[in-house]
C-alpha cells in the first residue's frame, strides 16, 4: 500500500530573521545636521576650555598603553586608530576615530591608558586636562551633555563593531566597514564617493577579525559587483558609486534562506 509522508521544510539559515532589515538611506539632511553638531561642539570646547592644539603625524601616538591618565583628546582633523596590545605582544585594532571624536576614555577607570591612539595621517588633536573639564562642567552644563554624548557614541560604536564581527560573513563585514567609513566622512561634510583608505589590508583584516587574503578577496568581489572601483593609481583609493549599494549588499548577505515547500515522499507499506 502506498502512503505519503511530509518531509520537514528546509530550515532558514537565520530563523530569527524573517525579513532583512531595511536599507539605511544616505540622508544628506541628517549628515548636514551631524556635521553642524560636530562644528558646534568643537566651538563650545574651544571657547570654554581653550585647549592646547597638537599636530600629530602618521604613525605617531597621541598616548600609549600604560601612560598615566590625566588628559582627554578631541580630534579636530585627521584619522586615528585605537590599538590594544595583549600581554603576549599581539596588536589588535579595536577602534577608528574621525573628526569630532574623543580619545582617552579608556584611561578614566584605572588612571592609565589601556590602548595606544595612533595617527593614520597628519592630523590635529585638542588636549584637555580631565580635571579642568570636570570643573568646567559644573559651570557649563552643556559641556557635561557633550561629554555624555561622546561616551554614549563610543559605547554604541563598540556594540555595533562587535555585532559586525560576530554576525556578518566576511564579504559583508568588509562592505559594512566601507559603508561605515563613507558614512563617517559624510557626517563630517566630506565627500563619500571618492575615499582614501588610511589602513593597509592587513590592518583592515586585523580590525575585522579576518586574514589579509580574505580582505583582498572580499574587495575584489565588491569590485566585481561594481559596488567599488579601484583608482588607477593606488589600491587604497576607492570610488564608491552609491553608499546605499554597500548597505544593500550587507542586507542581502543577511537575508534568510527561502523556506522550501513541504515535499511529498512516497513510501511503501
Amino acid at each position: 500500500m502506498l502512503s505519503t509522508a511530509t518531509a520537514a521544510p528546509t530550515a532558514s539559515a537565520h530563523p530569527r530573521n524573517t525579513l532583512p532589515a531595511p536599507v539605511r538611506k544616505n540622508d544628506s539632511a541628517a549628515n548636514q545636521r551631524a556635521s553642524q553638531h560636530i562644528a558646534d561642539t568643537l566651538k563650545l570646547l574651544n571657547d570654554t576650555l581653550a585647549p592646547q592644539r597638537r599636530v600629530v603625524h602618521a604613525g605617531e601616538a597621541v598616548y600609549q598603553s600604560g601612560e598615566r591618565f590625566d588628559k582627554l583628546y578631541i580630534l579636530n582633523s585627521g584619522f586615528f586608530k585605537i590599538v590594544n596590545l595583549s600581554p603576549d605582544g599581539r596588536e589588535q585594532v579595536v577602534g577608528l576615530k574621525f573628526r569630532g571624536d574623543w580619545l582617552g576614555f579608556d584611561g578614566i577607570a584605572h588612571g592609565e591608558y589601556s590602548c595606544d591612539a595612533v595617527a593614520m595621517d597628519t592630523g590635529e588633536v585638542w588636549v584637555i586636562r580631565y580635571d579642568a573639564l570636570l570643573a568646567a562642567c559644573t559651570a557649563q552644563p552643556a559641556l557635561l551633555t557633550v561629554l555624555h554624548e561622546a561616551m554614549s557614541r563610543e559605547i554604541a560604536r563598540d556594540r555595533d563593531s562587535l555585532m559586525s564581527v560576530c554576525t556578518l560573513p566576511a564579504d559583508a563585514r568588509v562592505a559594512e566597514f566601507l559603508r561605515y567609513w563613507a558614512e563617517s566622512l559624510a557626517k563630517r561634510g566630506l565627500r563619500t564617493d571618492q575615499i582614501t583608505l588610511r589602513m593597509t589590508r592587513a590592518e583592515i583584516g586585523n580590525y575585522l577579525g579576518m586574514t589579509l587574503e580574505t580582505v583582498s578577496r572580499a574587495l575584489s568581489k565588491l569590485a566585481r559587483h561594481q559596488l567599488i572601483v579601484f583608482a588607477e593609481k593606488g589600491r587604497r583609493d576607492l570610488h564608491i558609486p552609491d553608499v546605499n549599494g554597500l548597505a544593500a549588499f550587507v542586507q542581502g548577505c543577511l537575508a534568510p534562506v527561502r523556506v522550501a515547500a513541504p515535499l511529498q515522499v512516497m513510501t511503501l507499506q
